[in-house]
Formats: C-alpha cells, structure tokens, sequence
C-alpha cells in the first residue's frame, strides 16, 4: 500500500497538481491571475495551460490581518475579518475578470458612509452576516464569480497583528507597522494561538507544492505562518516549499534585506529550513526605474546566492519582470515556475511510491 495520503501512482500520472499558495495582497493576486491560466474553468476544460503539464488545483490562504482603508473601517465597525485582501483574490481567480470582477472593485467615490469602499468588500460583508461565518461567506463568493481554485482565510480568528522594532518599541496593527522607521524585530499576532481552517491544514497535507509570495514579507507572508499549526503542517507535509523573492526593498519593513534576509525572518517566524528552493529574477532593472525608487531611498533586493545555497536551497533564477512603470512580478512567468516545480514534486513522489511497491 502506498503512504498515508499520498495518491497510487496511477492516480498521481492523471491527478491535477496540487498548489497550495500562502501570502497576501497585490504579490499573491498576481501569482493566482497567472495559476488561474493552468486551472479546469466553468467547461472543465483549462484554458491555455500547455498541453504537455497537467492542470492543476489552486488553493490560496490568505492573510487577515488588514487593518486599513475599507476593510478596516468594515473591521472596525461590524467586527468582521477584514475583505480586502480575500476580494483580490477573489478576483484574481475568477472566471470573467472584464464582467463581475469589475463590480467587485468598484470603489464608491462619494457617498457619506459609503465613500472609500468598494462593492467587493461590501458583498463579502453581507453574506458574512447572512451566513454567520466569514468562511462560508468566501465560499459562496467564489461560487458567484465562478473562480478556478479554493480561497481561504488562513484563520477565522479576528486577529491583529503586532510587531516589535529594533529598538524594542513595540507597534500595533498592519498599518502602523507598515509604516515604521525602524527594522522590525518579530511580529506575531493577537490572540496568539488563532486556529487554522481545517481544509487548509488538509490542502497543506496534500499539496505538491506550497509557494509563499510575493508580496510583503511581515504583512503578507509571514503573518499565515503565525497561526497555530500550519508551520507545522507545512514541514509535515511531502510537497515542496517554494519561496518567491521581492524585488524590491519595502519601506518600513524590508530596507536593506537581501533575499537570504527574507528566508532568515520566515525560519525566525515558523521553522528553521522549512523551504527548498527560492525564485529570484536575473533580469537588471532598468536605470530609469532604478532612479524612480532611488528618488524614494528604496534599491533592488539583492540576490546572495551563494548563502542561499549555503542554507541548503535551491535557488531558480528567471526573468520575473513584469512590463510596466512599477517593478512587479510577472504573473505568466511566477505561475510556470511554480507548475514546474509542483510536476517535479509529483514526478519525485510518484518515483517513491513505485520503488516502495517494488521493494515488496
């Protein structure tokens, strides 16, 4: 028979890929708008995905620890888990961007109570009032829009999350911590042992791989890994653990990192050595968009692979620029890295269940 929860080989050569991915706002809807491509849609068929990969099954946990904007008002004043960041992902996912996706971020430009937020965050509201529990209100959303992979919160806990500095100042709340002066320390949330979902510890026990990022490492990232046993979850299980690398240092949180700074802050954060590879982009960034974010004392992540490697990953160097005025990830480009690294996981795992039926 073959492990506890790992497919038959059979299965395993006709099964989608299993990718589970971690983080939180603009990095993660990027990397999902691109996964999305390799997903079955409402025909059941994917729609560009290449025809010599599998498709694949996307499940998303996202961060819930926003404090601002629309969702922080919404928090604040119905004491819901904050929309923001799931209605991107949301979006990102589903089925027809151009049509119900548009109304999902229509943002009210005026209107006393209304000014500020968008139709998105407003719809995901209400259903949680309807159905009582903000993951069921995600589900049935996912269901309107028709997306191509599951989205969950990474707690239903109403949590906060609080940092403290270099200096020992402690900062509480996304915002505020997103706009420190000082090198942050550690941050964690409150209440401290928030539960996952338990659909997200089987997505994470069942993945080929589990991809975290982009997007900001103590905001995005690193907040999903503070919920109680999903670190654990995800050392435990047999996928492989994929990390994205910004691009670009983020003011207030990542000034002067390199991308062995960020791997450092997530094993401080969750469990020494719990990823295997590192994606970086190869690509210089143009000078004109250097000066842009120099005007701003902000300079590219600079990739130390040698100490990657040191540290035991293995580092996968692309092009990850997005065209554009801004330095993002491409999602086209992050979304194949990661369907790559998932059929390898699948293609490894299939190797070892076939040597342990020979060996009987």
């Amino acid at each position: 028979m073959p492990p506890r929860n790992v497919p038959a080989r059979s299965d395993m050569e006709t099964s989608p890929l299993r990718i589970v991915a971690i983080g939180g706002g603009t990095g993660l809807s990027a990397l999902l708008r691109g996964l999305k491509e390799y997903a079955p849609h409402a025909g059941g068929d994917s729609l560009n995905a290449p025809t010599l990969l599998p498709e694949i099954e996307i499940t998303a946990v996202v961060t819930v620890t926003d404090d601002g904007g629309s969702s922080g008002r919404l928090r604040r004043e119905l004491d819901i888990l904050p929309p923001g960041d799931i209605r991107n992902c949301l979006v990102a996912l589903s089925e027809d961007e151009a049509l119900l996706a548009k109304l999902f971020q229509f943002r009210f430009g005026s209107g006393r109570t209304l000014k500020g937020h968008n139709f998105g965050n407003l719809f995901l509201t209400a259903m949680t009032q309807l159905t009582g529990d903000f993951s069921k209100a995600v589900a049935l959303s996912a269901e309107v829009l028709a997306t191509r992979g599951r989205i969950f919160p990474s707690t239903s806990a109403n949590v906060t999350l609080e940092a403290w500095l270099e200096d020992g100042t402690g900062v509480r709340g996304e915002t505020k911590i997103s706009r420190s002066k000082l090198p942050i320390h550690r941050v964690a949330l409150k209440p401290r042992r928030a539960k996952p979902l338990a659909a997200t510890l089987e997505a994470i026990r069942d993945a080929d791989l589990i991809c975290f990022g982009p997007g900001s490492l103590y905001t995005s990232v690193i907040p999903n890994l503070l919920v109680d046993g999903i670190p654990k979850a995800i050392q435990s299980s047999p996928a492989r653990k994929l990390y994205f690398s910004n691009l670009m240092w983020q003011p207030g949180e990542t000034i002067s990192y390199k991308a062995s700074d960020h791997v450092r802050a997530i094993y401080r954060h969750s469990v020494n050595g719990l990823l295997d590879c590192v994606a970086v982009n190869t690509r210089p960034i143009s000078g004109a968009m250097r000066r842009r974010y120099a005007a701003e004392r902000v300079f590219p992540v600079e990739n130390d692979i040698p100490r990657l490697e040191e540290m035991g990953l293995e580092v996968i160097g692309r092009n990850l620029l997005a065209r554009g005025q801004k330095v993002r990830h491409e999602p086209a480009v992050i979304a194949a890295i990661a369907v790559e690294i998932a059929a390898q996981a699948r293609g490894r795992r299939a190797k070892s269940v076939a040597l342990a039926g020979s060996s009987r």
